[in-house]
């Protein structure tokens, strides 16, 4: 498949794909010269890319994670990624539930709401304590 093609197959710019082989990311055959030919191995490398950044994460890790070639080295690096995706679920969880309470909540005004201020104490530091003179 030729660089239009996989660009079409998945909706990107061409340029899109030529950045992902600069910084190591995709390495398509190259025929007639300079043409690129994408095989259904680079297929799965786009995908994998596409599902990665979806999760938030960077082209570095990225290319980290798909170019590891040690399995130790690998694991390590999945190991990360999984505990920073992980977090950011848990993060995102808690917004879903305070958009939930706001949604139920019948208060004229919602920063009043018991139940949604129960939801935003953990994110509220305790108070300093007042600075004594002397």
């Amino acid at each position: 498949m030729s660089i239009g093609d996989i660009a079409a197959r998945f909706g990107l710019a061409t340029h899109v794909l030529r950045h992902w082989e600069a910084m190591g990311l995709l390495a398509p055959a190259r025929i007639g010269g300079d043409r690129r030919r994408y095989g259904t191995e680079d297929l799965y490398r786009v995908a994998a890319i596409l599902r990665a950044k979806e999760a938030g994460f960077g082209l570095d890790d990225v290319r980290e994670m798909i170019t590891a070639s040690d399995p130790a080295e690998r694991r390590a690096v999945l190991v990360r990624q999984r505990a920073e995706l992980a977090r950011r679920i848990a993060e995102a969880q808690v917004s879903l539930e305070l958009i939930d309470c706001a949604l139920d909540c019948e208060h004229e005004d919602l920063a009043g709401c018991p139940h949604f201020q129960a939801i935003l104490a953990e994110r509220i530091s305790p108070a300093p304590p007042p600075h004594v003179r002397v």
